[in-house]
């Protein structure tokens, strides 16, 4: 995959700390910067898909939807009524 150069600012403690890590990692800054957005962006996602997953489950059922719950039992114990 092709790069692309971009220019940042960054506080200047930050950027310390940026330039301390990759020295301890044995890595360029632009490659630690990589990981970090790497991560930052599948951290994200996740996070989407997540509330998705959330906000699916937190649906109550309306009155219609509780109606046809009712019923699918109320009939489901019907059939099954003489099976145990």
């Amino acid at each position: 995959m092709p790069n692309k150069k971009t220019a940042i600012s960054i506080e200047k403690n930050l950027f310390e700390e940026v330039e301390s890590l990759a020295e301890e990692m044995e890595v360029s800054r632009s490659h630690l910067f990589t990981l970090a957005a790497r991560e930052f962006v599948q951290r994200h996602k996740s996070q989407k898909l997540l509330d998705a997953i959330n906000a699916a489950h937190s649906n109550s059922p309306d009155l219609v939807e509780e109606k046809l719950i009712a019923q699918m039992k109320s009939r489901h114990r019907r059939l099954v009524k003489d099976q145990w």
